[in-house]
């Protein structure tokens, strides 16, 4: 496979494509291709994994925060029950504990400390300020209700426009406004694009506030091992090894001294992929206490304290000629980043991302892009399964609807016209982002065929009978995976995230054991690894085991989040299973009395002919009997090594959503009748896993346009603090979607793989989204933010009949 990447790296524009099941061919049975259960699965379905709150160490003692009741204040005093304050600590009481300052090394950007504690002033409702310790969680409890903080109120901001404007107080100290960050991609001349535009339209739209909701909440366990004399801290995290990295240094702990696990995690998303500010306050008091202590996060903690998502306000203007064909592009993106900025990413991660990975899928002569980060007094926004990239593609591809029913012509067919073509990849996008491979077009025509455009059109015709309505919507995005170093250092990120590290070992009774940097919390991989090694290696993957999550046992890594890990991850583990390959091979070899390019590695043996050595006898050699090597090989079977894709800016998956809703206008209720995706990530590894991804995130994607929001009010209050009031996705409400497969492997990854784990959120809002105006469009109805409640239907359905303009 090495070869056939470096052809197709040697042939710019060259495309490999083939059906999803051809790898399992290429690969071998069990390896990369193949559609196996997951190794894992066996011990969850059996409820024998091991999750932060199934920890049971001596000792320990649960937490329970007292978080800030008010959205802005100053602390004048706080008082606590002298009977309970040997079990109350507040900043003062952890010592030299530093602040997190996540920032970006460019000009302009604006840094602000986040404590761990409330240290002094707060600024969002469920701030920490002081942490409670007993025996249970409602002890703990009980305890912070004993607490009285005497505030000092200040101004609250909450809207986001007004905080870009400037009108709104600053929140932060030394700041002139609220305007953490501006970048400004783009490229080309927009006064050409403007002169030569038959067809200009212009839109503001809006997503909402939402929260992650993972099905296990963030956690954190710590305690001081005295016989390694290290601190141990446990965390529900997606990546333990940087997160020891810049904790050590916050609490005045060597990183030699510091060991941090991650057990079991119940889903990530994001959520989990930031420094917590709890992960160091529990860290701290772990150090000045003689036992272990937890914090579990409760639902309305994770509601209205925890890092949330989206939010963002665009004004877009797009330039085409008469057939639609774009060519300008003018886009706004104002993102209201809460109140902190969050560590490694910064505050100014969703709007730098939105506005470079704008352009989408879509050649264009001139674009002109603006991401404004603001503050606010709410929670601070992190990462979640997209990141900045379901807005991009809700503003872009409403936009495309909209231009498409200005030329009068299919919206599917203005997409493929727009689209980069297959002979022009590699392809460097207006923004700067080098597409790897693909096919666009093929990708909306495929579609097209399976959601059957002219039957919806007929069923079209009856729109109105009962007060229901058809629509058909339609979204095309790119999503970038696998992130390589230029990428991150286009960022100005203080870290950067361009490669991945493995250890591939065999023990002396021929298993394989594999150790990985990466975290497992839901994406299969302890699974997919093992196919990759069972490619180079012939093994058979449910012999494999793999170990993740804990500092002390892989080498250093960067964790699991951007959609990298079987890019990275994958290609580490190959490379290094390969280099293992060639060892076993030259030991089986010597045995068989040939030579290594002689042999292959099949079924659990070295295979010459009708000869076979098992690897279990290459094993006992390698560890045990090294007489019986060959003259001049090393004992032991163990490699590290690391990988990074050749492309700097990583490579690029795509797809395009097609969805059927009938939307029922007496009700506002909107239901999903037929939800059509076409993907390429590369070469498959596992296609059921793949699947699955596909069919989580889409879930999520159908929350982001239905269901989910965190509204505040005009004090900071959140509106949503129970499941009540925050509404989730559940199986009545997310269908199974039907899924076709494009294979362009990618030419700057090892097997051709593409990062995968974000596509099934990006595209559906805007699918969703436009699916509903093109049902509602003969009332005169348009809505252009997210969530499409049943409220705001029936709003736009009863403007529209008095007149008024969207």
């Amino acid at each position: 496979m090495a070869q056939s990447n470096l052809a197709l790296s040697a042939q710019p524009g060259a495309q490999a494509y083939a059906d999803a099941g051809d790898d399992a061919a290429r690969f071998g049975p069990r390896g990369i291709g193949a559609r196996l259960l997951r190794n894992e699965d066996a011990r969850f379905l059996a409820g024998h994994g091991e999750y932060l709150a199934d920890l049971n160490l001596y000792g320990t003692m649960e937490v329970a925060f007292f978080r800030s009741p008010i959205a802005h204040g100053r602390i004048r005093s706080i008082e606590i029950p002298e009977e309970v304050r040997s079990r109350v600590f507040l900043l003062s009481d952890l010592g030299d504990v530093r602040p997190v300052r996540a920032v970006l090394n460019a000009p302009g950007f604006r840094g602000s400390d986040f404590p761990p504690l409330a240290d002094g002033v707060v600024r969002f409702v469920g701030e920490p300020i002081a942490m409670c310790i007993a025996p249970t969680r409602a002890e703990a409890e009980d305890i912070a209700q004993q607490i009285f903080v005497d505030f000092e109120e200040l101004p609250v901001v909450t809207d986001m426009l007004k905080a870009a404007d400037g009108s709104a107080p600053s929140i932060h100290d030394g700041w002139p406004d609220n305007v953490c960050f501006v970048s400004t991609p783009g490229n080309g001349d927009m006064a050409q694009a403007e002169r030569a535009a038959v067809v200009t339209i212009e839109r503001d739209l809006h997503m909402h506030r939402q929260c992650v909701v993972s099905l296990e909440g963030r956690g954190v366990l710590a305690h001081h091992d005295r016989r390694l004399d290290e601190l141990v801290v446990y965390s529900s995290t997606q990546q333990p090894h940087i997160i020891r990295t810049v904790l050590a240094p916050l609490i005045g702990v060597e990183e030699n001294k510091l060991r941090v696990v991650a057990p079991d995690v119940g889903g990530g998303f994001g959520v989990k992929n930031n420094l917590q500010a709890e992960e160091i306050a529990i860290a701290a008091l772990a150090r000045i206490v003689d036992h272990p202590v937890r914090w579990i996060e409760d639902r309305r903690e994770h509601l209205t304290a925890s890092p949330q998502a989206r939010e963002h306000h665009y004004r877009m203007k797009l330039h085409a000629d008469a057939q639609g064909r774009i060519l300008g592009l003018e886009s706004e993106v104002i993102v209201d980043a809460g109140a902190y900025s969050i560590w490694p990413w910064s505050c100014a991660m969703e709007a730098n991302m939105s506005a470079g990975i704008m352009p989408g899928p879509y050649r264009m002569d001139a674009y002109r892009g603006r991401g404004i980060t603001v503050m606010s007094n709410k929670p601070p926004l992190g990462p979640y399964r997209g990141v900045g990239r379901p807005g991009a593609c809700f503003a872009l591809e409403r936009m495309m609807d909209e231009l498409a029913r200005a030329v009068g012509r299919e919206p599917h067919e203005v997409r493929i016209d727009n689209m980069v073509l297959p002979g022009q990849m590699p392809f460097l996008t207006i923004a700067g982002k080098l597409y790897d491979s693909g096919d666009f077009p093929e990708s909306v025509r495929r579609a097209a065929e399976m959601v059957d455009v002219p039957g919806v059109r007929a069923q079209q015709k009856d729109n109105g009978k009962d007060g229901l309505y058809i629509g058909l919507g339609w979204a095309s995005y790119t999503e970038q995976t696998a992130h390589g170093t230029n990428e991150w250092l286009s960022r100005n990120l203080t870290e950067v995230f361009g490669y991945e590290a493995a250890t591939a070992r065999f023990t002396p009774d021929g298993k394989l054991i594999l150790e990985v940097a990466i975290q497992n919390h839901g994406q299969g991989l302890e699974t997919t690894l093992a196919q990759v090694a069972a490619t180079e290696l012939g093994v058979d993957p449910a012999d494999v085991v793999v170990r993740h999550g804990d500092t002390a046992v892989s080498p250093y890594g960067l964790g699991t989040f951007a959609s990298r890990s079987m890019v990275m991850a994958g290609g580490a583990v190959g490379r290094a299973a390969q280099m293992l390959a060639e060892k076993v091979k030259r030991i089986g070899a010597h045995f068989l009395q040939t030579t290594a390019d002689k042999v292959t590695l099949e079924d659990g043996a070295v295979v010459h002919g009708p000869r076979r050595v098992p690897l279990s006898e290459v094993a006992r050699a390698a560890f045990r009997h090294a007489q019986d090597l060959p003259p001049g090989e090393e004992p032991g079977l163990s490699v590290t090594t690391t990988f990074q894709p050749e492309s700097g800016t990583g490579a690029f998956s795509y797809a395009t959503h097609a969805v059927v809703v009938c939307v029922d206008a007496n009700t506002g209720l909107v239901k999903i009748l037929d939800y059509v995706i076409v993907h390429d990530c590369g070469t498959i590894v596992n296609p059921m896993i793949v699947d699955g991804q596909i069919q989580g995130g889409l879930a999520q994607g159908i929350g982001n346009a239905l269901l989910e929001e965190s509204p505040y009010d005009e004090t900071g209050q959140p509106l949503a603090s129970t499941f009540l009031d925050y509404l989730l996705p559940g199986f009545t409400e997310v269908p199974s979607a039907r899924i076709s497969h494009i294979v362009s492997p990618s030419p700057f990854t090892r097997y051709g793989i593409k990062g995968m784990g974000e596509g099934g959120a990006i595209g559906a809002p805007a699918a969703i989204v436009n699916a509903v105006n093109d049902a509602l469009h003969g009332l005169g109805v348009e809505i252009n933010e997210t969530p499409v409640t049943p409220r705001r239907i029936l709003k736009a359905i009863e403007r529209a009949a008095k007149g008024d303009r969207p």
